[in-house]
């Protein structure tokens, strides 16, 4: 009998797998398909092409704003500014309306205006088997040659900066789709408006943190955490480099909503899905200008870890006791929504 895989991402070890099965061949393609990576890279000369695609699977509240963000974040990761998007709409056979696909396709079109790229083509339908809207964006973005940052790029002894908060879009997943469930539990209906706000103030968009962290130095890598938290996206970005991470729970910094929200719903905020959060390798020496400028700029930055050899693995560190980093393949909001 064939083990069924859970909801969420696939497994770190599964994914590695099916990648084998894509062997690059066009020497053009400078960075392709890899565990951690957050986009590919395609050589255009004095230029990079920078391409990533991802679906919006969990939120049915604001899907297209979300669609341009989660995207533009990963082109953004790699130290390049998004410019140009496809948008793939699908739309539930028993629900669906015109007023729907307008609304989401406003909510597409203000994101793009607010980070300055242009919807250049996509798709749209109404699909049988859908119980809700999904919505897929495919977003290119260019960056200069020897501007180019990649998740693989940490180096041992490296510091390991989160600039923003945990989590947001987690937390605010919870208060706009499982409310109900939160206010049967305890939550306040303050902590509930409190979370809600955090889509828009942190917010999920990573594009100025990523921008001021390289115009301050020059940072080795970067990944935003997503699906499977802060935590996972620490695994992938020590898998992406060979290498291993020694991570300081105390420093993580959780925002006060999301904290309370974990903590009624026995949910662990480190597996929440965490866009709006930034992490960012540097040489130890280059931590005070990149967290001077992150001070300048108005956005938080922590540092909460060290980049290790492979062999010393991947822990966690709280209140002196030392544990394995926990990996969720399977993401807490994920949990939550059975």
């Amino acid at each position: 009998m064939e083990d069924r895989l859970a909801t969420g991402k696939l497994p770190l070890e599964v994914l590695a797998s099916l990648l084998r099965c894509c062997p690059i061949r066009d020497p053009r393609v400078l960075v392709g398909p890899r565990v951690g990576e957050d986009a590919a890279v395609i050589d255009f000369g004095d230029r990079l092409l920078v391409a990533k695609s991802d679906p919006i699977t969990f939120a049915t509240d604001r899907i297209g704003w979300y669609a341009v963000h989660v995207n533009a974040n990963d082109i953004a990761t790699t130290g390049a500014a998004p410019r140009w998007l496809l948008i793939t709409l699908l739309l539930p056979e028993t629900t669906a309306t015109q007023q729907m696909a307008e609304g989401i396709m406003n909510q597409v079109a203000e994101a793009c205006r607010t980070l300055g790229v242009t919807v250049v083509g996509g798709h749209t339908e109404v699909s049988f088997g859908l119980d809700r809207p999904l919505v897929v964006g495919h977003m290119l973005g260019e960056v200069a040659r020897d501007r180019l940052v990649q998740t693989g790029g940490a180096q041992v002894g490296d510091a390991v900066l989160l600039l923003g908060g945990v989590a947001v879009e987690g937390a605010s997943l919870i208060a706009r789709e499982l409310s109900a469930r939160a206010r049967a539990a305890g939550v306040s209906e303050a902590t509930l408006a409190e979370a809600r706000g955090y889509l828009d103030d942190p917010g999920i968009s990573v594009v100025r943190a990523a921008q001021v962290a390289t115009g301050a130095a020059r940072v080795h890598a970067m990944h935003d955490p997503t699906e499977g938290g802060v935590a996972t996206a620490l695994h992938e970005l020590a898998w992406a480099a060979g290498a291993g991470i020694e991570v300081w729970e105390d420093t993580i910094p959780i925002l006060p909503a999301c904290a309370r929200l974990c903590a009624t719903l026995h949910a662990d905020p480190l597996g929440l899905i965490a866009s709006g959060a930034l992490l960012a390798a540097v040489a130890p020496q280059d931590i005070p200008a990149v967290m001077a400028a992150c001070r300048d700029a108005g956005i938080a930055c922590a540092h909460i870890g060290e980049v290790r050899p492979q062999e010393a693995g991947a822990f966690l560190v709280s209140r002196g006791a030392r544990r394995p980093l926990p990996r969720f393949d399977r993401d807490e909001i994920a949990r939550l929504l059975e």
